[in-house]
């Protein structure tokens, strides 16, 4: 059996990890951005203080930041940043603990999958952008 040698195409591999890792944020954070007044309007509905700024932070943080990390630029303070971010989006909207019935298992979904997307992004804090990024120009 042949194995596949990462550490030839290791550089390969981080952009089309970090291209993953991302993609979801640059996709939601640009309908955001797009419908911004929509965005704020979802904040206000959750409640959350000064909704303007709210979705703001939130659309720089997905839509700005997750460019900045997909291009590999200032990738290891960033992936951090995203990562408390995520940390933080995990904890304000996807409270599963206080749900029930199917909202509760849609919540705990999500809540643990942007836990898998916080170790990518703490994986790619350590790692880095690998050669193909701003970073390294």
């Amino acid at each position: 059996m042949r194995y596949v040698r990462f550490d030839k195409i290791s550089n390969e591999v981080i952009l089309l990890a970090r291209i993953l890792l991302v993609v979801l944020f640059v996709l939601f954070g640009w309908s955001k951005l797009t419908d911004f007044s929509g965005t704020v309007g979802y904040m206000a509905s959750q409640g959350l203080p000064v909704p303007t700024l709210a979705a703001a932070v939130v659309v720089i943080m997905e839509f700005f930041v997750g460019l900045a990390i997909l291009l590999g630029f200032c990738t290891r303070p960033l992936a951090l940043l995203l990562g408390l971010y995520t940390l933080g989006t995990a904890l304000i909207g996807h409270h599963y603990w206080t749900m029930d019935g199917t909202e509760r298992m849609a919540n705990m979904i999500n809540f643990y999958k942007n836990l898998s997307i916080i170790g990518g992004l703490l994986l790619l804090c350590v790692t880095g952008p690998g050669r193909y990024s701003m970073d390294r120009r």
